[in-house]
């Protein structure tokens, strides 16, 4: 019998890493702590029969052709494009800001050429650019910054925008015209049976076996394993050497909606300024599915429990990096995934990890002297 690899964590990094090694010749092992696969992206039917995500709303968005091509060998599609508004003083707008955006706030009628000039007078040149701060006050000013985005920074983080890097603001476009969609990507779709049936797909190979429910640090036996794929947290595989890295966490409070056919506009609605949650999703925005009735989800972000987000801060970067160093003297260990590098992937971008990840192994073992 050929060497089996280990991979903990049955999520987007563990599963693909799983398959693209089957797929190579490897026989695979995949744990997960919870009872179930596909990690965060898990979704399921609730007592009423709706489909929601148990974990908050997963949007699939992809420029990357090569990834949309691989997942889709496990799934059909639903076209969906997301849709956000933003409510501010009781008023719902468009999110990110556009030009329309601008017109219903402050009661104009810019064409697009208005809308360039409008960002161009009111925001505050920043040089350079390195908190998240900066980067909104550097595109749309103070007025703005302070209406959609500060508060919900602050609820979302539990932090000032001025202490996070840049890239987290980075990931929010303005537009001048009136494209109110979410994400622009080429490929934006929905696994059209939900995200649990592509991970049962990807799973499915003789190669692969799948336990759920065990954790890591039950298993004993972890020297009879070629190699070991980790996909959780970094920090908790060292136990924690040099402190806790800061993750934060979120509680979902999900509701069905009995005899309403639609409770919100567009999928989702950010509460940046009111309630202690940041948002409310409705899932049949996103599943296409018909039901006399409807489920949402309001997410509301804590400090403590699973980890959900790196928070992205330089000191935060600098104890992951004596991390990092740490798992470079794992010869038989490969780490990848949002929790295990630390970064603040999409799903497409943690797809492209695993599929790296899993050539780097194969190549490897195929140079390796048998």
């Amino acid at each position: 019998m050929s060497a089996t690899t280990l991979i903990v964590g049955a999520g987007y990094a563990g599963s693909v890493t799983a398959r693209a090694l089957a797929d190579a010749g490897r026989r695979v092992h995949v744990i997960d702590k919870r009872p179930h696969i596909a990690g965060n992206a898990y979704d399921e039917p609730d007592a009423h029969g709706v489909l929601v995500h148990r974990y908050g709303p997963h949007i699939f968005h992809t420029n990357g052709e090569r990834i949309f091509q691989w997942l889709s060998r496990f799934t059909q599609w639903r076209p969906y494009e997301h849709r956000v508004r933003g409510v501010v003083g009781g008023v719902r707008y468009p999110f990110p800001i556009n030009r329309d955006t601008l017109n219903m706030l402050y009661g104009l009628d810019l064409d697009e050429a208005g809308a360039a000039a409008f960002f161009e007078r009111v925001r505050e040149p920043r040089e350079p650019v390195l908190t998240s701060e900066d980067v909104v006050l550097n595109s749309v000013g103070r007025d703005l910054y302070e209406k959609f985005f500060l508060n919900y920074t602050r609820k979302q983080w539990g932090l000032e925008p001025s202490q996070l890097k840049a890239g987290v603001a980075a990931r929010i476009p303005v537009r001048t015209n009136t494209d109110d969609r979410y994400f622009t990507d080429a490929h934006q779709a929905m696994p059209l049976h939900g995200y649990t049936r592509m991970f049962e797909n990807m799973l499915d190979h003789p190669d692969i076996r799948v336990q759920t429910g065990v954790d890591f640090s039950d298993v004993d036996n972890r020297a009879s394993y070629d190699h070991i794929v980790y996909t959780g947290p970094i920090d908790a595989y060292f136990d924690h050497r040099f402190g806790a890295l800061p993750y934060r966490s979120l509680r979902f409070e999900h509701e069905h909606l009995p005899q309403v056919e639609r409770f919100q506009e567009t999928g989702t609605v950010n509460y940046p300024n009111d309630h202690d949650y940041t948002r409310i999703t409705e899932f049949k925005h996103l599943t296409g599915q018909k039901h006399s009735g409807t489920s949402i989800v309001r997410e509301y972000p804590q400090a403590e429990g699973d980890p959900y987000y790196p928070v992205p801060r330089e000191e935060n970067e600098r104890l992951f990096k004596r991390y990092e160093e740490l798992a470079k003297g794992e010869r038989n260990v490969t780490f990848v995934g949002r929790l295990a590098q630390y970064r603040y992937y999409n799903m497409d971008q943690v797809v492209g990890a695993a599929l790296a990840a899993a050539k780097r192994l194969s190549e490897s073992a195929a140079s390796t002297p048998t």
